[in-house]
């Protein structure tokens, strides 16, 4: 219907089982167009759109905030990861 549509969204994404290849994204979207994301492997926030391009050079100039992103293949990702795969094969 009428309205707008925002949100964040963020990935572990991986195939080695040893989580040597482990990519960390955060999208962010709006009525579904990705206008700004970090991906661990460039290690920078991206803007796809004018807008996204303004919030990618302001988020890349916040130290706290690119650290934080930076380390979240080993303090989000990789915990998390371990402890799926865990719970899985102990199912089995």
């Amino acid at each position: 219907a009428d309205g707008y549509y925002e949100y964040a969204m963020g990935e572990c994404v991986y195939s080695a089982s040893d989580y040597s290849d482990m990519v960390f994204l955060e999208s962010y979207s709006f009525n579904k167009v990705v206008y700004l994301q970090f991906n661990s492997t460039e290690g920078k926030y991206v803007g796809y759109t004018e807008v996204g391009v303004k919030y990618a050079e302001n988020a890349n100039k916040d130290q706290a905030r690119m650290q934080q992103a930076k380390a979240a293949v080993d303090t989000l990702c990789r915990p998390n990861a371990q402890n799926s795969d865990t719970a899985v094969r102990d199912k089995s």
